[in-house]
């Protein structure tokens, strides 16, 4: 297991090779032998609020060289209970021991589903991390706000950001046409999606993995950090703005990685 200064410098210095070796990856684009393939699992994805499924496409490639069978939700972001509801259908066609894993406000679902028997471990990606029954726009108002809240607007029960906040606080390190994409096709939340309270806290029995993005301008990363150690996570840092997933592939193909073969 690389700790988190360790796997921090490896992931800065933009080397996948030496990243991948180091977390026993050797390379996102090569495939397992078929022993490895036997004894790797399942890897379900959950997006976030303003994404859809596909914002994964650039890590399922990875994780699937490396012999995983990976699911990528489509979350409806209509309610946190039609969001566990599509993740659980999802856990509950794997065959197998599962990592979940939870990118930004699905940190909330993961929580909330991540005791299904087929779930082995939790994986957070700049996350949501609620105890049952909290008020997480409560813990989220004691530390700076960030600046894509200010971006949030609602029309008839629904809300998406604008195109300045998606495309230089969402989406922060994105290239512009890529990001612009994204801004096309972001999933509009109900109003009550983010002040729903979960009712179950999965991390408090799964082993669970955090991976903290220090230039992020939607989840503060002093609260990132904060419910990582709530969470006693295995958690590492880079230097990247909330979408990791898309500007740093091979880093959180890796990361998701570690916990697979943990």
């Amino acid at each position: 297991m690389m700790d988190r200064r360790r796997f921090s410098k490896l992931a800065a210095a933009g080397g996948a090779a030496t990243l991948f070796a180091a977390t026993g990856v050797t390379s996102a684009a090569s495939a397992a032998t078929p022993a490895a393939r036997r004894s790797l699992r399942n890897v379900v994805l959950v997006h976030g609020a303003y994404a859809d499924g596909s914002c994964w496409s650039d890590v399922i490639p990875g994780l699937q060289a490396a012999g995983v069978t990976v699911t990528s939700v489509q979350n409806p972001l209509t309610s946190l209970a039609d969001d566990a509801a599509a993740t659980r259908r999802a856990l509950d066609l794997q065959t197998g021991p599962t990592v979940l894993v939870g990118h930004s406000y699905a940190g909330s679902v993961i929580s909330e589903v991540g005791d299904h028997p087929n779930v082995s471990s939790l994986v957070y990606l700049s996350a949501r991390a609620p105890e049952a029954g909290e008020n997480y726009p409560a813990l989220a108002a004691k530390f700076p706000t960030p600046p894509a809240n200010a971006g949030l607007v609602f029309t008839a029960g629904f809300g998406g950001l604008t195109e300045d906040a998606f495309l230089n606080d969402f989406a922060n390190g994105v290239p512009r046409a890529r990001a612009r994409v994204l801004y096309a096709a972001q999933g509009r939340v109900a109003q009550t999606l983010f002040s729903t309270k979960t009712t179950a806290a999965a991390w408090q029995s799964k082993p669970s993995r955090y991976l903290i993005t220090t230039d992020d301008r939607t989840t503060t990363p002093d609260l990132q950090r904060f419910v990582a150690k709530r969470m006693n996570a295995k958690t590492v840092e880079i230097n990247s703005g909330h979408l990791s997933l898309i500007t740093h592939p091979r880093t959180v193909t890796a990361f998701i990685l570690d916990a697979v073969r943990a």
